[in-house]
């Protein structure tokens, strides 16, 4: 049986596994591990533990728990609240001025959380009833918290960059670096639609019936800054090359935590634990995934499936747009399946030899295949934004949910070729920062 044969078999076991509700660390390792012993025999088991292991060995690995940890703390407080009420007491006069203020909001605490389904979940239950009360339909409400939820693994500090960063060797400050500007594009993307559509159906000034002072705008901002100096901190000591990712990862953690008790006073002793259960638990499932993918992807080496996929692709003769086109084809459908930790792990490192070899930058990739795993979180079958989102406002269908995110699927489209026709938009800020990289 061919290399390409025994890939496609692969495939085939793999989606009927994931399918059957197995997790997905499990369903990887499970087959990584069959297909090892089927064709190179039960010896090869010798190296299973080795290689998972070695995959999570890595010291920059201890920033993914930290930052999940930093998340959980800001998760865990009001400040997704105060947030929301400050953005929506500065906005309230602007057209539609409600969904920009939510989207503005799911930007920022996207950063501030590094996790999509807890932006989903922390603005969409202050934002979608809120929206709803004024009279903005539920499809729209809700469409508009779910793809904003999505920018959490573009804007940093970014869980998924970290990960894309280790699987694929290159600099996780470049790559926060080149999802900031991006990030800020999409956002804008997002509150032009949602203003358009507000004109457009005769809501544009709903939200004007009530009045704030400025004492009123003031009044939130002590809660809210602090957690945003601390974003901007662990940013400036990644750049300025003052301490590494793990370093900044674990002293963020801590000042989160610190903010939560101090201006949040979260003393109880339950609330702290659950904050470190949750973190503890979304961490373990995170450096699963990491280690059976490593597995996955020896098992795809070890029988040529990589190399020859790769053979084929480049064999092709096409031109690198089109390739681009397919590329991104194939991670759009990866997404609607798998979560963008596996995708990235499975898939990053055979499409970055392809990718460089066609003359495009690894950091405008990371981008660019980061907007393509945004689109599955808010698609079906998989899309864990929308079941977020359902679990909110269980009044709000599915369909309708979708149906509202759909236009947001075109501005994430929409920003992969902006970004296609100038990938300076991803690049110049960390050339600017860090120099341009040496090759």
């Amino acid at each position: 049986m061919s290399p390409l044969m025994i890939g496609a078999l692969l495939c085939i076991v793999t989606i009927i596994i994931l399918a059957a509700g197995v997790p997905v660390a499990f369903a990887l390792a499970l087959v990584g591990v069959g297909f090892l012993v089927i064709f190179e025999g039960v010896g090869s088991l010798d190296i299973v533990a080795e290689t998972m292991f070695s995959s999570i060995s890595h010291f920059t690995l201890v920033s993914i728990p930290m930052f999940i940890l930093m998340g959980a703390a800001v998760a865990s407080s009001p400040a997704a609240k105060d947030l929301y009420e400050a953005l929506d007491r500065w906005l309230y006069k602007v057209p539609g001025g409600l969904i920009i203020s939510n989207l503005g909001a799911c930007s920022i605490f996207s950063a501030l959380s590094g996790s999509s389904p807890a932006t989903c979940a922390a603005i969409g239950k202050m934002g979608i009833p809120e929206m709803r009360a004024r009279g903005y339909p539920a499809s729209l409400a809700t469409g508009a918290i779910a793809a904003g939820g999505t920018l959490g693994i573009l804007i940093p500090p970014s869980i998924t960059m970290i990960v894309y960063g280790i699987a694929t060797e290159t600099s996780i400050g470049r790559l926060f670096l080149a999802g900031l500007v991006p990030g800020f594009m999409l956002t804008a993307l997002f509150m032009a639609w949602a203003l358009y559509t507000a004109k457009r159906n005769g809501y544009s000034f709903a939200d004007q019936a009530r009045s704030y002072t400025l004492h009123d705008k003031l009044e939130v901002l002590p809660r809210v800054v602090p957690f945003m100096l601390v974003i901007i901190g662990i940013l400036y000591v990644l750049y300025g090359g003052i301490a590494t990712p793990s370093e900044a990862a674990g002293v963020g953690a801590m000042m989160c935590v610190m903010l939560a008790v101090v201006i949040y006073k979260i003393r109880d002793f339950r609330r702290l634990w659950d904050m470190l259960s949750a973190s503890m638990k979304e961490s373990v499932m995170i450096l699963m995934i990491i280690a059976a993918s490593e597995l996955f992807s020896f098992t795809l080496s070890s029988l040529y499936i990589t190399q020859s996929v790769a053979e084929l692709i480049v064999n092709m003769d096409v031109n690198r747009w089109v390739l681009l086109g397919m590329i991104n084809l194939f991670l759009l459908v990866a997404g609607f399946f798998l979560p963008p930790v596996a995708v990235i792990l499975m898939t990053a490192p055979i499409l970055l030899p392809i990718i460089q070899s066609a003359g495009f930058d690894p950091y405008w990739f990371a981008v660019v295949f980061t907007i393509n795993m945004e689109i599955g979180l808010i698609t079906p079958p998989v899309g864990l934004n929308l079941y977020v989102i359902n679990s909110i406002c269980k009044d709000v269908s599915l369909p309708t949910i979708l149906k509202g995110s759909l236009p947001f699927v075109l501005c994430m489209v929409l920003a992969i070729v902006i970004l296609a026709v100038f990938p300076e938009i991803a690049l110049w800020l960390p050339d600017a920062v860090m120099g341009p990289e040496i090759k």
